[in-house]
C-alpha cells in the first residue's frame, strides 16, 4: 500500500486528479469504478477543470459507479446517479450509454447485481477504482461485517451511515435504509486502487484501515491485500498513523528512485564505478 500524506485537501485533490490524468493518458486506462461523496467532488471539479483544458478525454471512456440508494429513481435530487450526472457526466465529453449505474428502483435484486458484475467483466474488469472512506472504515456500502469476498448486493446500511445521510433529506421516513453495492471482492479486482480521506473525522479510518489487522469490521482493511493500492491523505486524516514518518520517507525516496536509476546506469555506461578511491585501491 502506498501511502501518501499531503498537506491539505486542496494538495490531496490535486494529487489525486494528477494520478487520474496519468493512468487515462500514459496507461490509457479505459474503464473506472467512481464513488460518490464531498471528497470526490473535489476530484470531479478537478476532472472537468482539466477536460476543458483538453488534458482529459473521456469519449472511449466506461464508468461504473460503486453504489445507489435501493428505493430511489435515477432522477431523485439524493440518487447517486442524479449526483453524477450533475457532478461530472454533465461537464464532460462521456457517452451516455458508456455510464454504467446500479438501478434504485430494479424489479430484481439480485439479477440487478448480477447483471452489474456482467458487464464489469464484459468491459475486461475495472483499470482504476478509486474510493473514499466512511468514520467506520467502510468502501462501497460495505459496513462492517460486510464479507471481505462479497459480490456486488443489497446492504442495510448502519444507524451511523444513515444519520451521517440524514441531513439531505426533508424527512426522516426518506432517509434511504439500504442500498446496493460493489462487494469488497468486486472491488478487489479492480487493476489498479486510488482511496482519498481528507480531515480528522476519518483518522480512526484511515488508521484502522492501513495499520489495523485485515477485519469485516473495517472493511477497507481488505485493501492491504490488494497489489497495488495508492492512499491518499491530508495531515488531518493522518493524525492516527504511527508509522507516518516511514510514509513520508518511503514518499520522498520514491521520488528519487528514477534519477537514482538513471545516474547508476550512466556510471555503468560509461565504466565509472564512483567507488570511493580507498576502496579502488584495495
Amino acid at each position: 500500500m502506498n501511502v501518501v500524506i499531503r498537506p491539505d485537501e486542496a494538495d490531496v485533490t490535486r494529487y489525486a486528479y494528477e494520478f487520474l490524468r496519468d493512468r487515462m493518458n500514459r496507461k490509457r486506462y479505459r474503464v473506472l469504478g467512481l464513488p460518490t461523496g464531498s471528497t470526490p467532488l473535489r476530484l470531479y471539479r478537478a476532472v472537468i477543470d482539466g477536460f476543458k483544458r483538453g488534458e482529459v478525454d473521456f469519449a472511449d471512456v466506461h464508468t461504473f459507479n460503486l453504489d445507489e440508494y435501493l428505493g430511489l429513481p435515477p432522477d431523485h435530487p439524493q440518487s447517486y446517479r442524479r449526483f453524477m450526472e450533475t457532478n461530472l457526466f454533465g461537464q464532460i465529453n462521456i457517452k451516455p450509454e458508456n455510464i454504467n449505474f446500479l438501478s434504485g428502483l430494479p424489479r430484481d435484486i439480485e439479477e440487478e447485481c448480477e447483471r452489474y458484475e456482467r458487464a464489469i467483466r464484459e468491459l475486461g474488469g475495472i483499470k482504476l477504482q478509486i474510493l473514499g472512506i466512511g468514520r467506520d472504515g467502510h468502501i462501497g456500502f460495505n459496513e462492517p461485517t460486510s464479507s471481505l469476498a462479497s459480490r456486488t448486493r443489497d446492504k442495510t446500511l448502519t444507524r451511523e451511515t444513515i444519520e451521517d445521510n440524514r441531513r439531505f433529506f426533508e424527512r426522516d421516513e426518506e432517509v434511504p435504509r439500504w442500498a446496493l453495492t460493489m462487494g469488497v471482492g468486486t472491488i478487489m479486482e479492480a487493476r489498479e486502487v486510488l482511496l482519498l480521506a481528507t480531515g480528522r473525522a476519518k483518522a480512526d479510518a484511515v488508521a484502522a484501515m492501513i495499520e489495523g489487522p485485515v477485519t469485516t469490521m473495517c472493511t477497507a482493511s481488505a485493501l492491504q491485500m490488494h497489489p497495488r493500492v495508492t492512499v491518499v491523505i491530508d495531515e488531518a486524516a493522518a493524525a492516527k498513523l504511527n508509522h507516518d514518518d516511514y510514509y513520508r520517507w518511503m514518499a520522498d525516496n520514491d521520488a528519487r528512485m528514477v534519477g537514482y536509476l538513471e545516474e547508476r546506469r550512466r556510471r555503468f555506461l560509461t565504466g565509472d564505478s564512483a567507488q570511493p578511491e580507498a576502496a579502488q585501491k584495495q
